[in-house]
């Protein structure tokens, strides 16, 4: 009897302890199904019990751990009101629209708030290539020239983003990229600590010009066009970042 309820309690606990998916990671994609229970066969009354037969159901496959971490990983994004496929870009998806001029409008725009754990001063209108670069560049450039100040970099003060307009405003000009939903312009750095770094005072600042230079050549090549304090007198002010595409190559100045 002891043997019995040894081996009753063992096969209980294992049946609790199996896992709710199979970690199958080589499961070839188009067996990566959702699983719908089969269909609960009624038994006939009128079958005598020497008639019945048992039909064992079987175990269905279990989803695969890694199928179903992409499924909660969509439902997050979702949630978070993440956009562009990026978790660390939240905002909203918007209409395809024009502007009021010829060469404005967005095909695919999205209005987004933070990139990165960075908060944007106002809500930006982009594309989603603009956004997934300026992305690239919090990571690999502006967090971490700011990891030792500050408590580091915790938002970006915006001079512009979408704007249906002639490059630096100028009549008979070429349309901006700004017209495109390609372009971003930065004008200063806020910090975790509440201090406030401008493009203008810190490009020359004894001790914030190095930093600030090293935000402008961080977006070299990254960007198709970096224009800074020493590009004209139209960006004294902030840093413009734009994702133009040039036979000739991107422009940094």
């Amino acid at each position: 009897m002891r043997i019995l309820v040894t081996f009753l309690v063992l096969c209980s606990g294992a049946a609790g302890a199996a896992p709710d998916c199979d970690d199958h990671s080589q499961i070839p994609t188009s067996e990566l199904v959702v699983f719908e229970p089969a269909e609960v066969l009624e038994e006939d009354p009128a079958a005598s019990p020497a008639k019945r037969e048992l039909t064992a159901s079987p175990r269905p496959r279990l989803r695969p751990c890694k199928f179903r971490q992409i499924e909660i990983g969509r439902e997050r994004m979702r949630d978070r009101g993440a956009v562009c496929g990026d978790w660390t870009i939240i905002g909203e998806n918007r209409k395809p629209f024009r502007g009021k001029f010829q060469g404005c409008g967005i095909i695919e725009p999205v209005r987004i708030r933070v990139v990165s754990d960075i908060f944007l001063s106002q809500l930006a209108l982009m594309d989603c290539e603009t956004a997934i670069t300026l992305k690239t560049w919090l990571e690999s450039t502006a967090k971490p020239a700011f990891a030792d100040q500050g408590g580091g970099l915790k938002g970006i003060r915006l001079a512009g983003h979408y704007a249906c307009k002639t490059q630096n405003n100028q009549p008979y000009a070429r349309m901006s990229e700004h017209a495109r939903g390609r372009a971003i312009d930065i004008s200063s750095f806020i910090l975790a600590d509440g201090t406030v770094i401008t493009v203008r005072d810190g490009w020359t600042g004894e001790e914030t010009s190095d930093v600030m230079h090293e935000l402008h050549a961080g977006a070299c090549g990254l960007f198709g066009t970096v224009l800074g304090p020493d590009a004209d007198r139209y960006h004294k002010g902030h840093f413009h970042f734009d994702t133009a595409h040039r036979r000739s190559g991107s422009v940094c100045r």
